[in-house]
């Protein structure tokens, strides 16, 4: 019977060997100070911004009309002036000042809708039928009811604010917290986790990344309905913001001063989202893998 049986297979003997350093070349190389500079995100869109001004300038040299289109130059001139006689820094303040006290209310609301729509089936179905009803509609089509519900003064932008930030924010928050994978959501529960706790230490961690879009989205929309608002209407008391000012210099013929105005309105947009978001993204979804 055992002449039946394979023979076994030999056994190698085990061994170690012991490996020479690898000196033939540097385990890590320095990259070039070129290539290192190049990767700064800083200085590409600096160059983006460079390349852009100029072709501005030349566009307008070549019309050669600055009623129509002042010089790049020219314009950043009548930037440095406002700046310097307080004039822009005190529209900055009142734009921005409405705009925050807009944006934190939508923020909040927004935050409530969702937070009853992951928790109710009636609030799922009233996030969505309120954002099917109200994203659509543009804020700056409400301005004039606005005007006659709260009045001409801050209240009316602070409404219009409110209604272009809660939708998509809503939305996005809610696409985020549908996306959250089920077993983070079993781990919060069999933790105990009901509620807001479950809401705010499973939910918003995991669908941050959405939420952060969403806030971006928000911030955006409500800082460009601002300028708009402020466009039609924007003075109480004699006071107003950006869009004022470029409303009452559009009047006046200062055209350089118009698009000085717009000039402030897309740098504060520039660093809100390079100093703002980027530095909370870095912080947050970046630092803890959710992001490349």
């Amino acid at each position: 019977m055992s002449a039946l049986l394979p023979p076994l297979p030999p056994v190698r003997p085990e061994y170690e060997l012991a490996l020479e350093p690898f000196t033939a070349s540097a385990v890590e190389r320095p990259l070039p100070w070129t290539t290192r500079l190049w990767r700064q995100a800083w200085l590409r869109k600096g160059l983006i911004l460079l390349a852009l001004a100029l072709i501005w300038e030349l566009v307008a040299r070549w019309q050669d009309n600055d009623l129509l289109l002042p010089t790049a130059s020219a314009t950043a001139r009548a930037l440095v002036a406002g700046l310097a006689s307080g004039e822009l820094v005190a529209k900055t303040a009142i734009s921005l000042g409405v705009l925050v006290q807009g944006y934190a209310l939508g923020v909040g609301l927004a935050f409530l809708l969702t937070s009853l729509a992951v928790s109710t089936q009636l609030g799922r179905d009233l996030l969505g039928t309120l954002t099917s009803m109200f994203n659509p509609l543009p804020a700056i089509a409400l301005l004039p009811l606005a005007l006659l519900w709260f009045g001409l003064g801050q209240g009316s932008l602070i409404f219009v604010l409110v209604h272009s930030v809660l939708w998509p924010l809503a939305l996005n928050t809610y696409a985020g917290f549908q996306a959250v994978p089920e077993t983070l959501r079993m781990a919060g529960r069999n933790y105990g986790l009901r509620g807001l706790r479950y809401v705010l230490q499973i939910l918003v961690p995991a669908a941050l990344p959405a939420i952060l879009s969403g806030l971006k989205i928000g911030w955006a929309f409500a800082w460009r309905t601002l300028i708009a608002a402020e466009l039609v209407f924007g003075a109480s008391s004699g006071k107003g913001g950006l869009g004022w000012y470029i409303f009452q210099n559009r009047n006046e013929l200062y055209t350089d001063r118009v698009f000085a105005g717009l000039a402030l309105v897309v740098i504060i947009g520039l660093l809100v989202e390079g100093l703002g978001f980027a530095t909370l993204e870095r912080l947050t979804v970046r630092k803890w893998g959710q992001q490349r």
